[in-house]
């Protein structure tokens, strides 16, 4: 079991279960990231910078893409509680799988052009 494995180990089953489908979408979307522990959540990298993390709170999923993918994203984020280059999915409602995955291939976007 490595350091993530323990991390998501350490919620609830039913948030265990959002976070392991937040942490496949994000390794599915993109398939080259180096995942590991970094800020006391799951952290990636893509190409040796920082790409994005997740983290489980006792009402909320924290999602940090930086503050360029929010930006790009500001309509759709609107109705969620934000910080920069932060955003926080209530556990009480349908976690938008879909919208992590297009910020998640916006930000790889964002590093191939960079």
């Amino acid at each position: 079991m490595n350091e993530v494995d323990k991390y998501i180990a350490e919620f609830p089953k039913e948030v265990q279960e959002i976070l392991q489908n937040i942490r496949a979408t994000i390794i599915n979307a993109a398939p080259d990231v180096v995942e590991k522990m970094a800020y006391g959540m799951p952290g990636y990298k893509l190409n040796g910078k920082p790409f994005v993390y997740f983290a489980g709170y006792a009402k909320h999923v924290g999602f940090y893409a930086t503050p360029v993918a929010h930006e790009a994203f500001a309509y759709e984020l609107n109705g969620y509680k934000q910080g920069k280059g932060s955003v926080q999915f209530p556990l009480n409602k349908p976690m938008p799988f879909d919208l992590i995955k297009r910020l998640i291939e916006f930000k790889m976007k964002q590093l191939t052009l960079n």
